[in-house]
């Protein structure tokens, strides 16, 4: 087998299964794992897996600005967002990064529920000016505007003076074996930082974000209290998570 055909092989097995296993690879093309792994090798270098111990992830979605992000998916992010306000209980302080999804969730919460939000998002801040029961404070920062958040050490600074009950927050691939990762260094230094502080958290996460990886770690699969997914995801990598305690909320 050709270079190039062991490639696309190992692009059509990420694609159905999110990962491979070098030494099923060795067995399958009969080559060395030493060969096996300069593929994925090659492959991680043009973004195409995620190198890990023992083989390769599928990479997480880069799917552009949040401008661009808020017109994807609609329906699959409002079905999270019911789920998530669901979640939410009185008196809580919660976190709520940026994000599309997480916009979603800030409209979606009850309007007579009492609580306080803070955010880096001055998105979110703005959809719930008409929440007359919440408090909410914005953490400050250099505002990335493709990212529609504040980061930086201003914002880290911010987020490191509060202790929320909950966190939602957002994310850009939520693997089983890696848990949750960012795309950027920067934003995954933030969010980092909101999981130090909050004592629960919260991913919601579009099917085409389960299974995935992206470079920047940002919290272990075992810090993961509640994924609210939709009902198009994985049903494998599902399972997977429930097995390791992970409480999984299915969005109709």
């Amino acid at each position: 087998m050709l270079t190039e055909e062991r490639h696309d092989h190992i692009r059509r097995k990420l694609a159905a299964e999110g990962k491979v296993v070098a030494a099923e690879l060795a067995l399958e093309f009969d080559i060395s794992e030493d060969t096996v792994r300069r593929d994925l090798r090659e492959l991680a270098r043009v973004g195409e897996c995620r190198r890990v111990y023992g083989g390769a992830l599928s990479p997480a979605p880069d799917l552009g600005s949040i401008a661009q992000r808020q017109g994807a998916l609609v329906e699959s992010k409002l079905s999270l967002a019911r789920v998530v306000a669901g979640l939410v209980a009185p008196e809580q302080t919660l976190f709520v990064d940026a994000g599309s999804t997480n916009l979603a969730i800030a409209q979606a919460l009850p309007r007579d529920l009492a609580i306080t939000v803070v955010t880096n998002a001055p998105a979110v801040a703005t959809a719930l000016a008409d929440h007359p029961n919440c408090r909410t404070m914005v953490i400050g920062g250099q505002f990335n505007s493709d990212k529609g958040a504040c980061l930086g050490s201003h914002a880290l600074r911010d987020i490191q003076r509060v202790r929320a009950d909950l966190l939602i927050l957002g994310t850009c691939g939520v693997d089983p074996r890696v848990g949750v990762s960012a795309l950027d260094a920067e934003e995954a230094e933030i969010k980092r930082a909101m999981v130090e502080q909050s004592r629960q958290l919260v991913v919601p996460a579009t099917a085409d974000k389960i299974g995935t990886t992206a470079p920047f770690d940002v919290a272990d699969t075992s810090r993961i209290d509640h994924l609210v997914v939709t009902k198009d995801a994985d049903a494998v990598t599902i399972d997977t998570f429930r097995a390791l305690g992970v409480t999984v909320h299915v969005a109709p």
